[in-house]
Formats: structure tokens, sequence, C-alpha cells
């Protein structure tokens, strides 16, 4: 298998690096695990890493030149997607490798993918992971490029198969592309139970050298879609006495949305209680999640919602919005659904979760087993299977 992915793999919570990334790791990692060769394309943006590396047995993430060796934005790189098809057929004539099939994330990646797929004649797996037009009615912050919901467009005329991670975002995609008819698949997001699973909250507070006082976390980048505003106006309005809200995310590139939010803390009087502790290591998240009483996700729109997943392994009781898979994920005695991210009924939720003193960590951990990494591969493999199987098809029909 092949995975196309253009932009940087790296710690969620910045600009280009939230979920996505960690869905497309993980998979690929557990696909390794059953046996599977995966090689994981990004566009080379940092001048130290090596050419390609394997990060699990089975599995490669290569390291493609086009343009600038830098960061860089969408439509910047949009401008180097044939230089990237390019070098990266290169590196797959020179390595001598091929490939069953392509599994594309984003709509950038997916133009390649649709390439990719064509030239070899293999099928071709897209994966939205946001949709584009779906994004623009929400009507937060600079609408979509045209280019991106025209490309998207063509993407789902072109590609095999659809995967999404729920329900909603299944529906979502046949709302805005009716093309998708009969070509979509549901394989959820997953998380990894070894890494995200309880740890003492006294312990985690400790080491992280937090104070006893009831604490709200948030996870993620800092831009409107997630609502954080909302959030921090919600801890304006919970009434439980000194609790704090810790917020993890944002890069060099959230500096003004950062200046807004601590802002905005300034003007409700509760900036002495909100800290803003920046980007934060895959592998120190549970510390944080475990140290909270309570994590909140007040997002407008999620395609799944991996937080609430992690939070959940490690045994932390989840406040969210209706969003992406919230009501699947959170259940009676794990947290609480609101109807919208409106800060009054935030406020209320968090309140009866920061005032809770008894929690069972470990029975929340085991509410989530079913979404172990391989569990998620083997439903991924499935539609591979499937994929394959009807494209063979075609093929010996045409011939």
């Amino acid at each position: 298998m092949l995975s196309v992915h253009s932009c940087p793999i790296g710690q969620p919570g910045g600009r280009d690096t939230g979920g996505m990334n960690v869905y497309i790791r993980e998979l690929a990692t557990a696909l390794g695990r059953r046996g599977h060769s995966v090689d994981i394309f990004t566009r080379a943006h940092d001048s130290r890493d090596a050419e390609w590396e394997y990060l699990a047995p089975g599995v490669r993430l290569v390291h493609i030149r086009a343009g600038a060796v830098e960061e860089m934005g969408k439509l910047t790189q949009y401008n180097h997607l044939r230089e990237f098809d390019r070098n990266l057929q290169a590196f797959c004539r020179t390595d001598g490798v091929s490939y069953d099939l392509v599994h594309s994330h984003y709509w950038l990646s997916g133009e390649i993918g649709t390439h990719l797929a064509a030239e070899w004649g293999v099928p071709h797996i897209f994966a939205f992971h946001t949709v584009g037009a779906a994004k623009d009615a929400l009507g937060l912050g600079e609408p979509e490029p045209a280019l991106r919901l025209l490309t998207e467009q063509e993407i789902v005329l072109a590609c095999n198969h659809i995967i999404t991670g729920t329900d909603k975002e299944k529906a979502s995609v046949l709302h805005h592309h009716c093309h998708a008819a009969g070509k979509v698949s549901i394989v959820p997001c997953g998380v990894d139970l070894e890494l995200f699973r309880p740890i003492d909250k006294d312990r985690a507070r400790q080491k992280l050298g937090l104070t006893a006082a009831p604490m709200a976390l948030y996870v993620g980048r800092l831009d409107k879609l997630k609502g954080i505003n909302r959030l921090i106006e919600a801890m304006s309005l919970v009434s439980v006495p000194d609790c704090r809200l810790t917020v993890i995310g944002g890069d060099e590139h959230a500096k003004t949305a950062l200046g807004r939010l601590k802002q905005q803390a300034i003007d409700l009087g509760i900036s002495g209680r909100v800290d803003f502790v920046g980007m934060v290591p895959q592998r120190e998240l549970p510390l944080y999640y475990s140290a909270a009483d309570v994590v909140a996700v007040p997002s407008y729109s999620e395609t799944f919602g991996m937080v609430a997943l992690e939070a959940v392994a490690c045994g932390v009781p989840v406040v969210s919005a209706d969003v992406g898979a919230a009501r699947l994920i959170i259940k009676e005695g794990s947290g609480a659904v609101t109807p919208g991210n409106e800060p009054a009924l935030m406020a209320s939720a968090l309140d009866e979760w920061l005032r809770r003193e008894v929690v069972n960590r470990d029975a929340l951990h085991n509410s989530v087993k079913g979404f172990g990494w391989d569990a998620i591969a083997e439903l991924a493999v499935s539609v591979y299977q499937t994929v394959l199987s009807q494209n063979m098809v075609e093929a010996i029909s045409d011939g």
C-alpha cells in the first residue's frame, strides 16, 4: 500500500499537524504489524530529515522534494504538486517498489493519488478528513479556495472508494458530493491503548507541577473552527471556585490567535485561571489528560474527534459539543454531549464534572477498547480487500 500525504507529519496542535497526521501514522503502523508494507510520502520541509526512515517495521516515511525545503501554506504547496508527483515516481523507479493501492489523505494529496493510481493501474482510496464545502457552510473564517472545492469534486469522481470516520462525515460527503453514492465506507479513528491509559491524577499533577485546583483541559489547534473562544467564555461562567483551564496547542503560526484568546481571558477577568502551554509532544499528552478533571471539546465541527477518544482512554470524562463521534465515544458516566458549543451549555456540563470527586478511570479506559488501532486496521484492510477485488473484476471485464 502507498499512503500519500503532502503536509508535514508532526506533533498535533499545529496549523497543519492535527489528528489526520496521527491517523496516518498509527494506521500505517498497525498495518505494518499485520504484515503489510506501507510507504507514506510527504513533502520534504526540514533539511535535517533523511530522505526516508522507518517509522515501524514495514512502514517507511519518505520525504519528497517539491519546492523549497521549508514550511509552506497549502495553496503554495499546490503550485509544487507536479514536482512532488514527478519526484515521487522517480523515487519509486530507483527503489524498485510497486504498490497494490493508493490511499491518499486531504485534497492536495488526493490530486496526486488520482494521477498515481491512473498511471500505475491500481485502485485509489481517498479520505477527506474535512470536506471543503461543509467547512464553508459553517461560515467560520476565510472561505475555502474555489480550487479546493473543484479539486475535491474531481477526486470524488475519479477515486475508487472513500473512507470517512463517522456516519456524520459520510452523510456530509454524500450531501456535498452526490457522485460518492455507493462508494463510501466508515473506518473510525483509533487510539494507542498502551500510550493513552490512566495515570494517577495526583502523580500526573506532581510531574507537571500543577496545583490541586479543579482543572479543565483543551487540546487542539487555536483556530475558530475548534471553538476555543467559546470554551474560554464558558469558563468565565463556571461556578466551581478556583477552577483552571489548561490550553494545549498552537505553534508559531498561531501567534495572532493566541494573542486574541489571551485578551479575551483578560476581558472576562479569568486570565489568572487560564494557562496556555503551547505544543506538547504526543507522548506527554497522557500526563496532561490524567491531570485533568475533565476535557472539553467545544468544536463547531469535527470529522471524528480524536481528543475525546484519547481523553476517555486515559480515564478522563469529556464534555463535548455534538460533533464527530462524540456520541459514540462518550457514554453515561464518561462525560456529557451538549447540543452545541453555546458557552452557558458548556459551563453547566463542565460544572458537574469539575465537582465530581469519584470517577472510575479504568472503566472509562475499558469503554473504548474497541477503538484500538489493530481493530481499526482490520476494518481498513477489509475495505482495501473489497476495493482490490472489485478492481480485479473490472479489469477482467474490460479485458
